[in-house]
């Protein structure tokens, strides 16, 4: 789970007893993961599994290197709403909660709608901003209480936003 701002990022894992595990990095966890990544695709340093999906888009964001650089700048630099930037964690970590939906299919048929939506688009690259817009959409939506409390209607707001963009 994705929360709109560059402090939460929570996945939930069942260990094999059942019980389940948080994992709920701080926001300089993220920022130094993301750093981390960077600084192990320079080094030629073996890179997680996660850390290529990161590097994957990090390659295709040269406007955050310089910050990717200076991982100590990164921890401390704001991007609040109020600075008009993009926080570049965020939009990174948008990418990769993109990625998993599309790797697992979640909702169902995010997949289709989102290689129609590449097909228009040109690249994967300019389809996943289109769908991280309809990502941030419902999620500010759901948390306003503006969508129903409930799993389907969200997946089918999400899926409906992605299809007008295919469409637009």
């Amino acid at each position: 789970m994705l929360a709109l701002c560059d402090c939460d990022l929570v996945r939930i894992q069942a260990k094999d007893d059942g019980s389940l595990t948080v994992f709920n990095p701080s926001r300089e966890d993220v920022r130094r993961f993301f750093c981390d990544a960077w600084r192990k695709q320079s080094a030629g340093e073996l890179l997680s599994p996660l850390e290529a999906i990161a590097l994957k888009w990090i390659v295709v964001h040269p406007e955050y290197h310089a910050l990717l650089d200076e991982p100590e700048r990164a921890l401390a630099e704001d991007f609040g709403v109020e600075c008009g930037s993009t926080n570049p964690f965020l939009h990174l970590s948008m990418h990769l909660a993109l990625d998993e939906q599309l790797s697992i299919d979640q909702p169902p048929g995010i997949r289709a709608v989102f290689a129609q939506l590449a097909s228009r688009t040109g690249s994967e690259h300019d389809a996943a901003h289109e769908a991280m817009e309809c990502l941030g959409e419902i999620v500010w939506r759901a948390q306003r209480g503006s969508l129903p409390a409930n799993t389907e209607a969200i997946n089918a707001a999400y899926l409906e936003c992605l299809k007008k963009r295919q469409k637009a």
